[in-house]
């Protein structure tokens, strides 16, 4: 019998079934006894807790029969349960352990540190049905404020805790959490809010201060000295049984040597040593622990060495957007992690090559890999795996019981067939089927499931007689190779035909897939029956409740049963057309976007294998089908080389075109012209739209206007149009226009609800506040697009909403503000290879250390921007805005010749780009080191008058270096000259002004 308080009051049976107890002074006797947690409670206090003042006409004899009550109810429900109530001298008390009552297990695995076990066991409230009750009151604050202080350290979602500080607002350590985990989410100026909410609320209800730990918190949260760790170590659903010392032995490795190998054959348990250790050394590493699965990395891939990068980048959640060389990226954000490589032997040779150049590459990087042999690499630590340990034939119970192949086993055994323990009739048994399997943990659970049926006597009995049909077939493996081989064989052979049929069938799976997959690949109807009995067999282990895979022990053996049954080619080719048609299913434009990249994501190895095969067995009509598919989801997630790489084994054109613009191909204007005139309406759009970044204004604006005539009731078609003409109104700085199409552009993507649509939109609409002044407008806008890019996983577009908000608290004049959310956005954007949000964060920099003062690293900031930008066969469009922020540093530096130059050739770039606003501030930055300062006035004229006509803000911010510029020319010519000077340039448009300088 197990009991619950943790949530309604509950008992169940141990087979899982609820208890019927009728009758509310029973249910609550139970609950008080269960306070007491196994402790005698008097009649007296009992009779008082459920009574109170309203007492039954004969206390002692009512109580004595709720008593029985309850041991009838529990007798009903599991025959001799009525023995756990029980009464002396002392009371009444219900036998209760850890094992039994969840209140005492929660306690336990605190204790233990197993928190997120510890937090699973709570199904609401404590004593839920029992709140009000003042006998469980003290219970209730103590099992509540354990929570508390469990999920404090847990590891949840911003949303949870945002949750949680809401219902405790005035909790620190929530607080910490939160904004702990905001900081690590990207949204640091949430994280400082959060801090500032609680600080408010203290000063006002309590006159307090917050603690110096939260201080402390803030501070590192202001100066970016919180590691931003990742951690994607899966929960382990069981514990680690009898590896106690080898977890300390790797756990030392790791402290000694940066690359540890874990060795040995097939099912001896490499893969749950290294999670374990992982997770042990996680806290160690600044930047945390990755775990990066290379079962899905075929030697069958087109190139194996791309899709090792491929899944390093994906555990990381970085996305593939070329730049820098992959290996360079990946070693720049390594910083103090440790990356598990798990199931390395199928590749080998390309694993310890990557390996190599990224321990070479990243000095705070440490490896921990699985593989059936060595990497062979300089300076590794092999450390072979050795079986469980094995009874002697003599041992007793109890020495028996301290082997860990028998304490494994017996777990196993236990939880397949409730009631199995070992005593002296089993020991034998246990012990000679240890020793038998040789202590090989996948052996022993496959031959724990077995137990329910045959019983441990039984089992050895077929076990022995199993061993020796098979000894003859297995001569050429190792001895435990023999043992695991003929352990799988004998579990598939006592499988129905569904089941073998399904469990080799999903062999061809690449990292899991879902019931609905294995049917399609099956080529049945519904295989959740069978599914569920492969798991109960231990043949196949679910993952996140949805999906399933095959231990990679089993899948190999499920390979060969598929050839030998001569289903490889056509369940290969099954498996290629369902995920061409996932693919193609995926609703990728509208309100189910972030349900099916989370989809898509989950099968990404699936559906790389699919392109795979339709590629080298020459499909060329499924493989441009699925790269069609695939290549919007491709772009959402940042993942550009994979796509263009696909893109050069299936040329698609527009498609095509797009990437290469986004990865900077100079030859991207040459293929645009081959592929533009057959392009349909989304292909126009998308070729316009990723080559607006390259500089060629007009021909991107002539696509999209054709691009919208051909939207024939395509809404997101529209609205993408718009989105882009915002941009390019931006850049013109056409502020009527930039509002209209980036409102438009906004509430068609709501209304479809493609969220990624609505991001970039609020953007354009956050920039239009920023230059017509509504700073706080601007902020709220950006962050609030910070959020959806969060929420959708898209982290390109975090690390450029935070650029605009440092942006923004530039025009604010907010330059600590400007610092922290530039360089996370600068770090963000690093890691995902994005080099146009590397250059706003860059931007934003440059200005802070400008404007504090810091005028040589302003320079350098500045001046490694602009070389970069010159170096581009194409015009960048934030180049102007850079060059004449130099010229200001130049300026104040005294360097009034190069600032003349720099502002000179700012004016020409903003010509070419039509930007009135950028003419404007370079007219202004030439006349503040023009030593003409009549023709400096003039310009100062020009641009006022400019500035008027066209309604351009200038913010508080930028009139200091415009206050300069005037008051020299001011005090050079006197008040009237000054005066007529300006009244001249007030009549001259900017090219005309400008020309006075040449002339």
């Amino acid at each position: 019998m197990r009991f619950g308080v943790l949530g309604p009051v509950t008992a169940w049976t141990d087979a899982g079934t609820p208890v019927v107890i009728q009758g509310l002074k029973v249910r609550a006797l139970l609950a008080d006894l269960l306070v007491h947690e196994g402790r005698p409670v008097p009649a007296d206090r009992l009779i008082d807790d459920l009574w109170g003042s309203n007492l039954p006409g004969n206390p002692a004899g009512t109580l004595s029969a709720k008593v029985s009550q309850l041991r009838r109810a529990f007798e009903d429900a599991e025959p001799g349960s009525r023995s756990l109530v029980k009464s002396g001298p002392a009371g009444y008390s219900v036998s209760v352990s850890s094992a039994t009552y969840d209140a005492l297990q929660f306690g336990e695995l605190l204790a233990s540190g197993s928190v997120d076990e510890a937090l699973a066991l709570w199904r609401g409230s404590a004593y839920a049905d029992f709140t009000d009750e003042a006998f469980v009151e003290t219970a209730v604050v103590r099992l509540s404020e354990q929570r508390l202080a469990a999920l404090e350290q847990a590891d949840l979602p911003v949303s949870e805790l945002g949750v949680l500080v809401s219902e405790h607002p005035l909790r620190e350590g929530l607080r910490a959490a939160h904004m702990r985990a905001l900081y690590r989410a990207g949204r640091q100026s949430e994280a400082l809010e959060s801090y500032e909410q609680l600080r408010q609320l203290l000063l006002d209800d309590l006159g307090l201060d917050p603690g110096p730990e939260l201080v402390a918190l803030q501070q590192s949260i202001l100066t970016q000295d919180l590691p931003h760790a990742r951690n994607n170590l899966p929960a382990q659903l069981s514990g680690l049984i009898g590896r106690s010392d080898a977890l300390t032995d790797v756990s030392s490795s790791l402290s000694t040597s940066r690359l540890v190998t874990l060795t040995g054959p097939g099912g001896v348990g490499k893969t749950r040593l290294a999670l374990a250790a992982a997770t042990d050394a996680a806290d160690r590493f600044a930047d945390g622990a990755v775990l990066v699965e290379l079962a899905a990395v075929t030697p069958d891939a087109l190139s194996v060495a791309d899709s090792l990068t491929d899944a390093v980048q994906i555990a990381l959640d970085l996305r593939d957007t070329g730049g820098s060389p992959v290996i360079d990226r990946l070693a720049a954000v390594m910083g103090s992690r440790l990356l598990v490589l798990d199931n390395c032997e199928q590749v080998i040779e390309d694993v310890a090559a990557l390996t190599d150049r990224l321990l070479a590459a990243a000095p705070g990087l440490r490896v921990l890999a699985t593989s059936r042999e060595p990497l062979g690499l300089a300076g590794e630590v092999v450390w072979t795996v050795p079986p469980l340990d094995v009874p002697s034939p003599s041992s007793g119970v109890e020495a028996a019981s301290t082997c860990s192949a028998v304490q494994l086993f017996v777990t196993r055994a236990a939880a397949a067939s409730r009631g199995f323990a070992l005593t002296d009739e089993t020991l034998t048994d246990v012990a000679v089927l240890c020793r038998r399997l040789d202590g090989i943990p996948l052996a022993l659970e496959l031959a724990a499931t077995r137990v329910r049926a045959l019983g441990v006597r039984g089992l050895v009995a077929r076990l022995d007689d199993r061993f020796r049909l098979l000894a003859a077939g297995h001569r050429g493996a190792a001895p435990r190779q023999q043992t695991l081989h003929a352990m799988i064989d004998w579990s598939w052979e006592l499988l129905a035909p569904d089941e073998q049929s399904v469990l080799r069938r999903l062999a061809v799976h690449a990292d899991g897939c879902t019931a609905e997959a294995a049917a399609a690949v099956c080529g049945e109807d519904d295989v959740l029956d069978v599914l569920v009995r492969l798991v109960d067999r231990s043949l196949v282990v679910p993952v996140d409740g949805t999906r399933f895979r095959l231990l990679e022990s089993v899948a190999a053996y499920c390979m060969e049963k598929l050839r030998a049954a001569d289903e490889l080619e056509a369940v290969r080719q099954r498996h290629l057309a369902y995920y061409v048609s996932l693919a193609e299913s995926a609703e990728l434009y509208g309100d189910e976007q972030g349900r099916w990249l989370q989809l898509l994501d989950d099968d990404a190895a699936n559906l790389r294998t699919a392109l795979d095969r339709a590629v080298s067995t020459g499909q060329s009509d499924l493989a441009a089908r699925l790269v069609d598919a695939l290549a919007w989801y491709w772009f959402l997630r940042g993942r550009h080389m994979e796509a263009m790489r696909a893109l050069d084994a299936v040329p698609l054109g527009a498609w095509r075109v797009g990437y290469m613009y986004l990865l900077g191909d100079s030859r991207a204007a040459a293929e645009r012209e081959r592929w533009v005139d057959s392009a349909d309406a989304r292909g126009l759009w998308w070729i316009a739209y990723t080559a607006s970044d390259a500089g060629d204004l007009p021909m991107c604006l002539e696509l999209l206007e054709r691009a919208l005539k051909s939207f024939d009731g395509d809404q997101w078609g529209v609205a993408a149009v718009l989105l882009a003409r915002a941009k390019h109104a931006h850049v013109r700085a056409d502020l009527p226009a930039l509002f209209a199409d980036a409102s438009e552009s906004a509430r068609i993507f709501r209304s479809l609800g493609d969220r990624w649509g609505a991001l970039q939109a609020t953007s354009w609409l956050g920039a239009h506040a920023e230059l017509v002044g509504d700073f706080d407008e601007s902020m709220r806008l950006h962050l609030e697009g910070a959020q959806l890019a969060e929420e959708l996983g898209l982290w390109p577009e975090v690390a450029s909403a935070l650029g605009m908000v440092g942006w923004t608290s530039i025009r604010q004049g907010r330059y600590d503000v400007a610092q922290v959310n530039a360089d996370r956005a600068y770090r963000l954007a690093t890691e995902q290879g994005q080099r146009a949000n590397q250059a706003l964060a860059e931007l934003v920099l440059g200005f802070a250390a400008r404007r504090t003062g810091a005028l040589d690293e302003a320079a350098v900031r500045l001046q490694t921007m602009i070389d970069r930008a010159r170096q581009q066969s194409e015009p960048v469009l934030y180049l102007s805005i850079v060059l004449e922020e130099l010229g200001y540093v130049r300026e104040l530096q005294g360097r009034l010749t190069e600032a003349l130059e720099l502002h000179r050739e700012a004016f020409e770039v903003s010509v070419e780009f039509e930007s009135l606003r950028g003419m404007c501030w370079a007219l202004e930055g030439i006349a503040g080191c023009h030593p003409d300062k009549t023709l400096a006035a003039t310009l100062l004229g020009c641009a006022a008058a400019t500035r008027a006509t066209e309604n351009y803000l200038m913010a508080a911010t930028e009139t200091l270096d415009l206050d300069r510029a005037s008051a020299a020319a001011l005090a050079s010519l006197g008040a009237d000259a000054y005066e007529i000077a300006r009244r001249r340039g007030a009549s001259l448009a900017p090219e005309q002004a400008f020309q006075l300088l040449r002339d």
